[in-house]
């Protein structure tokens, strides 16, 4: 299946048009959480590729070709940066979606930079000056997550730093604050705190938000029943974009199946999610129609 660039991430031929700011505002970061065999990649690729284009909404692809901050050495940390880099080109190439996959130092960047349109710097990671510059000097969008315990306002200088070194475009991802140990709670004030402070596209990430650190012995666990509704409370609360880590049997998925999304999930929320952002384009063209208390 090889779908054109535009009616698979809303952008320009030859990716004029920047990825995070497609015409009407609004677009998706969706894959597994790590690349995995051809057939995997390929299957959530299509998936995605035919919601894209059933319901006109640009998305990009994502997975990590390493999990380099797992709690535990034994735990799977994907294909490495070369074989991962090899199947994500040919997710690519079958699909057109855009690559999004994170760095964790900054000389894999160049290299990255080669086959991803996106960098994408972890949470943890977010104040970290020469990866985030490594990253933004290849010329590519990056997209910065929020670190868990960082105040929205704080963001402002990751993002700095990146257009500073000739990012292409940033984003910026919110995906859940410390709320005491092994929990994370989503402040819904934060969309508009980090719109304000940073001046660029606010995307929520739906699943990592769901996450309890550290809840399975040295793994993460999570609460996947949260995570529509609180992707419907973010878009309405204003957020630019979504990341959804999605898969076919999350329980079988060698990293983060315990808050990953099953993908025949996916379509049903994105369809809600488009009604959501139809019913408030709606009140604000027609502000008299508005029920009042």
């Amino acid at each position: 299946m090889n779908t054109s660039r535009e009616s698979a991430a809303g952008v320009e031929a030859g990716g004029r048009r920047s990825l995070f700011r497609p015409s009407d505002g609004f677009f998706v970061i969706a894959g597994p959480c790590v690349v995995e065999d051809d057939d995997l990649n390929l299957r959530v690729a299509e998936e995605l590729t035919r919601v894209a284009t059933d319901l006109r909404v640009p998305i990009l692809y994502k997975a990590s070709f390493d999990k380099a901050n797992r709690s535990r050495t034994d735990a799977p940390r994907g294909p490495g940066l070369h074989a991962g880099l090899e199947r994500l080109a040919r997710v690519r190439a079958e699909t057109g979606l855009p690559i999004v996959t994170d760095i964790h130092e900054s000389h894999q960047a160049v290299t990255v930079a080669e086959i991803c349109d996106v960098l994408q710097i972890p949470a943890a990671l977010c104040r970290q000056t020469d990866l985030v510059t490594a990253a933004g000097s290849t010329g590519r969008h990056v997209n910065v997550k929020k670190a868990q315990w960082l105040a929205p306002e704080d963001l402002r200088h990751a993002v700095a730093k990146a257009l500073a070194a000739g990012a292409a475009d940033v984003a910026v991802t919110e995906r859940g604050t410390f709320f005491g140990y092994g929990d994370l709670v989503v402040d819904m004030r934060s969309f508009t705190r980090l719109r304000d402070a940073t001046g660029v596209p606010v995307v929520f990430d739906g699943t990592h938000s769901v996450q309890r650190p550290g809840a399975r012995d040295g793994a993460s666990g999570g609460d996947p029943r949260f995570t529509p509704d609180l992707v419907r409370a973010a878009v309405a609360a204003g957020a630019d974009a979504l990341f959804l880590e999605v898969h076919p049997d999350p329980a079988r998925a060698p990293s983060d199946g315990s808050n990953m999304l099953k993908l025949e999930r996916f379509r049903p929320l994105l369809e809600r999610v488009l009604a959501i952002r139809a019913a408030l384009a709606a009140e604000i063209e027609n502000p008299e129609d508005t029920p009042r208390a």
